[in-house]
């Protein structure tokens, strides 16, 4: 055979074979890429933050670090006492505690709700929801805001519906008179049971956009999942599978409640906790119902506060790393923090998460881009893993563009090209 000439191989099917097979399954290609679109590919916040409506004001995100801050300096000054609280390595202690206090001052707070449902007490909700509103626009506007702000709403039963409604409007029309909706705009939908009232509310967005003249779809939610009927329904199947469906695309996360969820089953409140066994069967059918659909999923939070003697304070600390550190390790990157004291701890398991496993996925990911053989053999599925660890590590703070550049020979576009292939494609070509 001549050079430049390919072999020929025998084959035994028809060519229209493959075209039939095609043509029957161009409506299952067309449903995978409707329902499962992969990860939105943007920036998922560590945590969210829970400030009630009445008590919201315009320093309360730099008021949340001072008060991290100086929780530091009065229960663990400095790198060593910090370690020793929280069990950090010697080579980990240092770069953790250094990142914490940089991350305080400069960025405390990476996605804050204004809550509107169980933690609101005031006495006019209105004038509050209005002012959320414009607090949120005057931050946007001047820089001191969270990448990510936003509200709470009641719930879509009966008896707070209309509030709930209410609500939401004043504080979306307040938004567009202060000059339009911020790109990090987020809304929480609380205790869903049906997927209806998840419908309920994508026409309520959908109304909302078509009275102010904007892009159809450009509001979505969070679907907040605190009792038993939304992970299963009355037939046996998983509810919270069919909201996603029901949000039409609006739907941005799955927030598991971990005490109205535990309540909801009974258990006892001092075993209340996102590590019960019952939480962890609730987050796990939500953690499958949204693989790939680009809804990303949040743990809960913890109610024991890090407030009091400084025993105390360590003693609620280690608790909060301890819970942090299981549920990143379980694949849920975002949780829900309810003090200041609660930040220090949330940034330290982060850190310590990404910067532990750091070399090891920048080495995997550099041999496998670069086609270099090792001890693993990895796939493009792992390969997606590890960019999106490097990545995740990067958005918060745990890890510098300069150094995983270093490590691996890849700029943050090659890692994105990694962390998000195209559907079916096993070859992606390295940098």
């Amino acid at each position: 055979m001549g050079q430049g000439q390919q072999e020929t191989v025998a084959t035994s099917l028809a060519g229209a074979v493959s075209e039939e097979i095609s043509a029957s399954l161009a409506p299952v290609d067309a449903e995978l890429e409707r329902r499962y679109p992969g990860d939105p590919g943007t920036r998922q916040p560590v945590h969210t933050v829970y400030v009630p409506g009445d008590v919201f004001a315009a320093g309360t995100v730099r008021s949340w670090g001072d008060q991290a801050l100086a929780a530091l300096d009065e229960h663990a000054p400095d790198a060593a006492s910090f370690a020793a609280v929280l069990g950090l390595s010697d080579d980990l202690a240092e770069p953790v505690y250094t990142r914490v206090r940089a991350k305080l001052e400069r960025e405390p707070i990476e996605d804050l709700r204004v809550d509107f449902e169980d933690g609101y007490h005031g006495t006019d909700e209105d004038t509050d929801a209005a002012r959320a509103a414009r607090l949120i626009a005057e931050a946007y506007a001047i820089g001191t805001a969270a990448p990510y702000m936003g509200i709470r709403t009641k719930c879509m039963e009966a008896a707070v519906r209309d509030r709930g409604i209410r609500t939401l409007d004043i504080f979306l029309t307040g938004l567009m008179e202060a000059g339009g909706l911020p790109d990090g705009l987020v809304l929480t939908l609380p205790k869903v049971t049906y997927p209806e009232q998840v419908t309920a509310m994508v026409r309520l967005l959908e109304a909302f956009e078509k009275a102010r003249g904007l892009e159809p779809g450009r509001l979505g939610f969070e679907i907040q999942i605190e009792t038993s009927q939304a992970i299963l329904a009355a037939d046996g199947t998983a509810t919270v599978a069919r909201m996603i469906q029901a949000a039409e695309g609006r739907a941005t996360g799955l927030h598991y409640g971990t005490f109205d969820y535990s309540a909801c089953l009974g258990v006892s409140a001092a075993y209340q906790a996102s590590d019960h066994p019952a939480a962890d069967h609730a987050k796990a059918v939500m953690q499958v119902a949204a693989a790939g659909t680009g809804v990303r999923v949040s743990d809960g939070s913890t109610n024991v506060l890090p407030v009091g003697t400084t025993e105390k304070v360590h003693d609620a600390w280690r608790l909060h790393y301890g819970l942090t550190r299981r549920a990143l390790a379980r694949a849920y990157y975002q949780g829900w923090d309810m003090h200041p004291g609660h930040i220090p701890t949330r940034y330290a398991a982060v850190f310590a998460f990404y910067r532990e496993g750091f070399e090891q996925a920048a080495a995997r990911l550099a041999r496998y881009a670069h086609r270099v053989d090792g001890d693993v053999m990895d796939e493009p599925a792992t390969a997606k893993a590890l960019s999106g660890y490097l990545l995740r590590g990067l958005d918060c703070g745990a890890l510098d563009a300069g150094e995983v550049v270093r490590l691996t020979g890849l700029t943050r576009a090659d890692l994105e090209g990694f962390a998000a292939p195209r559907r079916g494609d096993l070859t992606v070509s390295g940098a």
